[in-house]
């Protein structure tokens, strides 16, 4: 208990999958988490993480794309908490739809979220993060960002520009003596809803283990497989873990 005692920590898609994930993790090590997201029913996954856990938790309504909304979500949690120390670039979606197939209006829909979204919060955050004395901020990307994966185009656009983005973040931090830290997580398929509604439009059943195997020959995470990554990386456990790529995917990138 205690890895992230007494931190403050922005999620954004948190009301399910990875975020909600991520948010319940940090919580029980102590921090001080702040929930965003665009569905609602975030305010009540922040309310029974706090009960559950004992620790304080916050939520937002947040459409990431929206430059102003994060100068007003980061000033309010400096205003209550006198910082913030880790931000987690969670918030995402993806269209099943080829580059043939893949409209303008989808392309600029998910890079407005995954990729702007992401420029536009460490933006905001780091202000709050140097007047603090540092932090770590933690980009979701994805091995789409490495492999060909005709059928996510625009998601695998939106990724590669947060694997880019992350490493010329943590090298202008490192240059201006920041110390904060900034990392990207490439996981593979996890069980999470977004990648359960994806099988679904792609034909792939509940129950349909033979083609799920196909598409996914290393075999599906979880959810808590990715929020103990972020754990460490919002701990001073990882201080000298910066600019890296972290593969969670069970070697599927390496064969």
């Amino acid at each position: 208990m205690g890895r992230v005692a007494g931190k403050v920590a922005l999620i954004t898609g948190a009301a399910s999958g990875l975020g909600k994930a991520d948010a319940r993790r940090l919580s029980e090590e102590g921090a001080i988490v702040i929930l965003t997201d665009i569905d609602e029913s975030g305010a009540n996954v922040a309310d029974d993480i706090s009960r559950s856990t004992g620790q304080t938790t916050r939520f937002y309504h947040q459409d990431v794309s929206d430059e102003a909304r994060w100068d007003e979500i980061v000033a309010a949690i400096v205003n209550e908490f006198d910082g913030l120390d880790v931000l987690v670039n969670n918030a995402g979606i993806a269209i099943v739809a080829t580059l043939e197939d893949t409209t303008l209006e989808q392309f600029r829909l998910t890079n407005a979220i995954m990729s702007e979204g992401v420029f536009l919060g460490c933006k905001a955050v780091i202000p709050a993060m140097k007047k603090r004395g540092g932090g770590s901020i933690i980009n979701m990307a994805s091995v789409a960002s490495h492999l060909g994966y005709p059928v996510y185009f625009a998601y695998s656009a939106a990724k590669g520009a947060v694997r880019s983005m992350t490493k010329a973040m943590a090298v202008h931090c490192q240059m201006n003596d920041y110390n904060i830290r900034c990392n990207s997580i490439h996981a593979g398929a996890i069980l999470t809803p977004m990648v359960q509604k994806s099988f679904e439009q792609l034909g792939v059943g509940a129950a349909d283990a033979d083609r799920k195997d196909q598409i996914v020959p290393v075999g599906i995470g979880q959810p808590e497989d990715v929020a103990n990554l972020v754990l460490f990386l919002a701990s001073d456990e990882s201080r000298f873990i910066n600019g890296a790529e972290l593969l969670l995917d069970n070697a599927l990138t390496v064969q």
